[in-house]
């Protein structure tokens, strides 16, 4: 397999760049009260945002009640979703960036008990479809799977390309490909993570899917610029748009770890501080303040629930959710009845 990338010059100048934040890192590591914490947070950022890309409806707090085994009051697809992701990215130490069989085990454990074909490559074409059902992409003929995975990762292994941009491009080929009737982008998203972990520990703890989720409209568009009108591969405008996430995701790794030092007294927990993020710089009253944290630890709540959790007004509490979702903090998804809030980061 040749390589499917125009090399570009800029990403001599990103490369550094994450060099020297990979020592800030490591430094703000050190300075954390708690690593172990800080790397858990972490951890719980990537299954939320990597299965939420998916379409899971699961709040923060439910994924993190959910990995530490507690009750979760929640549909049972998306809760299998949250384990089979947190098992998955539990192995990295042990798998093998470049081995086919580590990769459709990975699989099986992402996809277990939710599609039939857990761990084995696709037996029938698929196609990518947008929300209006356009179709943007067709997997390879399945026939040519193994073989073309099997290529993929010979190449990885051999490839003096930077592990940046490695994994980058795997990670691109992993969704080109479609290997798999389901579960391709958490693979591919995983994958690009234990690619980034055998060249540097640190990668394993990057919420790099939160940066992502972030950003879903860019990461469609840059998958989609990587082929052109020919169908031919070039996949430079995914390396480039990676590259940036992975920047950013390292600054968010500092910014976390700064805020764990900074919130020992607060009355906060640390996961909430970490879900309200950069949205703290609000000025937050007491209510809203209880109104949040109701809403990440289920985000199903109703209004009169609210009210007798908080011993204040129907009235108040609708009053706090306005100002809450006015200051970009909160977002109602679906109908008053049946949807859902989401606290926006």
């Amino acid at each position: 397999m040749n390589d499917f990338f125009t090399q570009s010059a800029a990403w001599h100048e990103k490369i550094g760049q994450i060099y020297a934040l990979l020592e800030r890192v490591k430094i703000s590591e050190e300075q954390s009260a708690d690593v172990l914490h800080l790397r858990k947070t972490s951890r719980i950022l990537s299954i939320g945002s990597t299965t939420a890309i998916e379409g899971n409806r699961l709040s923060l707090s439910q994924v993190r009640d959910v990995i530490n085994g507690k009750p979760v009051l929640g549909p049972p697809k998306d809760i299998k979703e949250v384990q089979n992701a947190y098992t998955a990215y539990e192995l990295i130490p042990q798998l093998d960036a470049y081995s086919v069989d580590d990769f459709l085990a990975a699989h099986r454990h992402i996809t277990s008990e939710l599609i039939n074909e857990a761990g084995r490559f696709r037996t029938a074409s698929v196609f990518v479809v947008n929300g209006k059902g356009d179709i943007l992409h067709s997997g390879a003929d399945f026939n040519d799977v193994p073989t073309l995975i099997s290529e993929l990762f010979a190449w990885g292994k051999e490839s003096d390309a930077h592990p940046l941009i490695k994994s980058s491009a795997m990670h691109f080929m992993i969704e080109h490909i479609h290997p798999f009737r389901d579960g391709n982008g958490r693979i591919g998203r995983l994958w690009q993570t234990l690619v980034l972990t055998k060249w540097n520990a640190l990668f394993e703890w990057m919420p790099v899917e939160t940066i992502i989720y972030n950003n879903q409209a860019k990461y469609y568009e840059a998958l989609q610029r990587s082929h052109n009108n020919a169908g031919k591969v070039d996949c430079a405008p995914f390396i480039d748009f990676m590259l940036d996430v992975l920047e950013n995701t390292m600054y968010k790794y500092i910014d976390t770890a700064t805020t764990t030092v900074a919130i020992e007294n607060t009355e906060l927990s640390a996961n909430d501080i970490v879900k309200l993020g950069v949205k703290l710089g609000v000025k937050l009253s007491v209510n809203q303040i209880e109104v949040l944290k109701l809403i990440l630890s289920n985000n199903y709540i109703t209004i009169k629930e609210m009210a007798e959790k908080i011993k204040i007004s129907e009235t108040a509490i609708q009053n706090n959710l306005a100002k809450l979702k006015t200051a970009g903090i909160i977002v109602r998804i679906g109908s008053d009845k049946s949807g859902y809030w989401n606290v926006i980061e």
